[in-house]
């Protein structure tokens, strides 16, 4: 048995990493033996341009790594997949448009590796360091602004540490600055775009209209840029839009629990199933709630669970496949088995 290249790969990639989305599927589809071409988000192509000649000097030879950029996006993908020298098309970005590249992988049952959206539970158990978890929760739900897949959107904190965890929170979430983004002293820059911003501004004027207490922020700035502000909700009613949906920005929305079987089921109770953190005292229980969890990845006591040697990925709606780790490479490549009387 020994694994082959699959073939040519069609790599997609969206705007929020745009360096990293695609060197995280250059690296294991070369070392698997396969070409690639890159189409690089329309908001961020210069990224990947700028990485090419780094490319060039580290050895890799012209015409294995080939970069389309276009605004064209859907076209020019879907013409890609139909056409019968591309065999693996790997894709990082929103649900709604992986199915659509499932749909056109299908006619020419293109092997597809597809790193979907989250809904990401961060749930905060009573006998938890609350410190350990605020600055953990900062990392989960803050890291490039929310804007990721892997953001903690939905935020269960025990009901006996609710008062301790928002105060402390809240705090951390109030001392950061907002500005340009270029500035050292700046934590908070401007979402990407104008359509980002305004589905963020909707999700809190929902909540809030719902019911849900504003701690904090809330108040789109004045001025330019497509900024919003760190903004922190309490009670969060069960029909919340952001509950069910990927916030894709600096808003934490909070609920409580009381019960371990409850909680486990609530986190589960999306079509998700990226990434799902925990913080508990007790490693036992903390292995036991992660393995009831629906999710392809668990941080435990923790909020970062990216890794280059671990395998990336999601089940249910959140993807097919894994990226990173020797799993990641394997996407690229098909088993072929041979037998024979030796």
């Amino acid at each position: 048995v020994q694994n082959r290249p699959a073939g040519i790969a069609v790599l997609v990639t969206p705007w929020n990493y745009p360096a990293a989305m695609g060197t995280r599927k250059i690296a294991p589809a070369l070392a698997a033996g396969c070409p690639v071409v890159i189409k690089p988000a329309s908001e961020t192509p210069l990224t990947m341009l700028a990485l090419m000649p780094l490319l060039e000097e580290a050895g890799v030879p012209p015409g294995i790594v080939n970069v389309l950029p276009s605004t064209r996006s859907g076209e020019v993908v879907d013409a890609m997949l139909h056409d019968p020298r591309v065999r693996v098309v790997s894709f990082t970005g929103s649900t709604a448009v992986g199915r659509v590249l499932l749909r056109g992988a299908a006619d020419n049952i293109v092997k597809p590796a597809m790193e979907l959206g989250g809904n990401a539970p961060f749930i905060v158990f009573e006998d938890a360091d609350i410190d350990a978890a605020v600055e953990g929760c900062m990392v989960a739900k803050m890291r490039n602004l929310g804007e990721a897949c892997t953001a903690a959107n939905r935020i269960f904190v025990h009901r006996t540490v609710e008062a301790e965890f928002v105060e402390k929170y809240t705090a951390r979430m109030a001392a950061l600055k907002v500005g340009n983004g270029l500035s050292k002293d700046v934590d908070v820059g401007p979402l990407v775009n104008a359509s980002t911003r305004d589905k963020v501004a909707m999700f809190v004027d929902d909540a809030v209209a719902k019911g849900a207490t504003l701690r904090l922020g809330g108040v789109r700035p004045e001025g330019k840029g497509y900024f919003y502000p760190p903004t922190v909700l309490t009670n969060v009613p069960d029909n919340a839009d952001c509950l069910r949906d990927e916030i894709f920005g600096p808003v934490a929305a909070i609920q409580t629990f009381t019960d371990q079987a409850e909680v486990i089921a609530r986190a589960n109770d999306t079509e998700y199933g990226l990434v799902a953190y925990l913080y508990t005292g007790d490693l036992k229980r903390g292995l036991q709630v992660s393995e009831k969890l629906e999710f392809g990845m668990i941080g435990l006591n923790r909020g970062l669970v990216s890794d280059p040697a671990a395998p990336f990925g999601g089940v249910k709606q959140s993807g097919l496949g894994r990226e990173g780790g020797q799993e990641g490479m394997l996407e690229f490549m098909e088993t072929q088995y041979i037998s024979t009387n030796w």
